[in-house]
């Protein structure tokens, strides 16, 4: 007979999605029994990794993609204002979590780094003083700098400006320097070792999830054993699915009428790591540029130092690839196990609608060591092949889905796809999703929980863990200051 056990919430994937869910969960209601099912042997092996993440603490400081030029020449800020708050909230928390020694060091997983955004040409130059002339009418962008002088640049980045001929061409630069460096994998590591010392917390490493099914007000979870094939069933009144790459195939097995017409498109990724300590020491910026037309998201280009296993790296990328796998763990079959008679028009549609990216990614997959040095060398002129390795990077699945006016449309954000009973929910898509995985945890908590939610007990404790919930922070700019004195000096970050 297989075995059965019972839980009040499952989550699927022990990423920081799954970590910030959980612990949320938790502190709000010490009595909720949790399980947590992971396909791999640790947590944040997956997206949440280090290496596989980003790692930027995407606050929209420095990401110009986030704030496109619109076609009368002006610049829409709304992504970008969105990013920053959702990024505030996060911190909060954070500061929650290490004021109450739930996380007992902070400069494990964050530390203060300039955020600069760097651009070259008249074109570009233009854009980029727009841009910033924008942002300073919020204050989340209180503090940014922008220069066209090229020896100031120098001093905020030496490597990008060295050897540059800045005679025949203009650049220009903004910096902030609040901005940060997040090590996630880290980060979620703290929380998953916090969440087993509660009562009813069970995580499970090395499980499979194969099937999830419906009975009565219950999903029957069927779970492999990785190491003996042993199968089993967990049965949960809520599921959560925050497993990277791997929730859409999940998301689509539950059957929720909400989950039709969904698609995924994968794109993998790799980096060049800089193996010369002295240059590594040069540079204490994350750099990011233009990405070119037709290129996703992932793949706009940065210079970025990190703080990965306590030491510091610096990582050019990252550069995109095309791959059938949704993991970089996964199987070279997940593309086409994925298409479903209900996505497949979309997927066709948004394929044809995006011949520019697959055009791109082929190109990527074409490059050679010299032209990754090229691409590197727009950033840092004086690289040099020697001094830098090719490493893997992680995998995103970009969300397609249908569209009434368009018939299938790839969107390169995050989107949380719950059941109309509330009962299930799955976070698909990538960037910018752990920066921001604080407020889209909330927001799934009111989409879920909101009878629980509309509870005395869990707003005073949000608003104890948050101090900014129920409130604006892009128009309160006097609370805003109060929030971030006060996670600067948690976190230990430079204001």
């Amino acid at each position: 007979m297989q075995k059965v056990s019972k839980t009040d919430v499952l989550l699927i994937g022990a990423g920081i999605m799954s970590a910030t869910l959980g612990m949320l969960l938790k502190l709000l209601d010490n009595s909720l029994r949790i399980k947590i099912v992971e396909r791999l042997n640790s947590a944040a092996a997956e997206s949440s990794d280090a290496w596989n993440n980003a790692g930027t603490g995407h606050s929209a400081f420095c990401e110009l993609n986030y704030t496109p030029e619109k076609a009368d020449g002006s610049i829409d800020i709304s992504k970008a204002v969105k990013i920053a708050e959702s990024f505030e909230t996060s911190k909060q928390f954070w500061s929650y979590l290490v004021t109450n020694n739930i996380v007992e060091k902070p400069q494990d997983f964050i530390r203060s780094i300039p955020h600069v955004s760097f651009v070259w040409g008249d074109n570009n130059v233009n854009y980029l003083r727009k841009r910033y002339m924008a942002l300073q009418q919020n204050s989340l962008f209180e503090g940014m700098q922008f220069s066209e002088d090229d020896a100031e640049i120098a001093k905020w980045v030496p490597l990008v400006m060295r050897d540059r001929d800045t005679n025949n061409e203009a650049v220009a630069a903004t910096k902030m320097n609040l901005g940060t460096d997040v090590n996630f994998g880290a980060l979620t590591r703290c929380m998953f070792n916090r969440l087993l010392k509660f009562d009813d917390v069970q995580v499970h490493y090395g499980r499979e999830v194969e099937d999830i099914e419906k009975h009565d007000d219950y999903w029957h979870v069927k779970v492999k054993d990785e190491e003996t094939s042993d199968n089993s069933f967990i049965v949960a009144r809520f599921v959560f699915i925050g497993a990277g790459g791997g929730s859409l195939p999940l998301l689509l097995k539950s059957g929720i009428p909400e989950a039709e017409g969904y698609g995924g498109f994968p794109v993998s990724g790799q980096w060049l790591r800089c193996t010369d300590e002295a240059v590594i020491q040069q540079h204490h910026a994350k750099v990011y540029g233009l990405a070119k037309v037709g290129s996703p998201p992932m793949s706009v280009p940065h210079l970025d130092t990190r703080w990965i296993k306590g030491k510091q790296e610096l990582l050019f990328g990252p550069f995109a690839g095309f791959t059938t796998k949704f993991l970089r763990h996964g199987s070279a079959f997940d593309l086409f196990k994925s298409v479903k008679t209900d996505n497949i028009k979309p997927m066709v549609i948004a394929g044809l609608h995006n011949i520019p990216l697959t055009k791109y990614l082929i190109e990527q997959v074409m490059q050679s060591p010299e032209d990754r040095l090229e691409a590197l060398k727009e950033y840092y002129p004086d690289a040099k092949l020697n001094e830098w390795e090719l490493v893997v990077a992680g995998y995103r699945v970009q969300v397609i889905k249908k569209d009434e006016k368009e018939g299938g449309i790839l969107e390169f954000g995050t989107e949380v796809v719950s059941a109309a009973d509330r009962s299930i929910a799955a976070l698909l898509g990538a960037s910018p999703g752990a920066s921001t995985a604080v407020s889209i945890m909330l927001d799934l908590l009111a989409r879920c929980f909101p009878e629980k939610l509309k509870q005395d007990s869990w707003q005073q404790k949000l608003k104890e863990m948050i101090p900014s919930y129920g409130k604006s922070l892009k128009n309160d700019s006097a609370l805003l200051a109060r929030v971030r004195k006060n996670t600067t000096g948690v976190l230990g970050l430079e204001l």
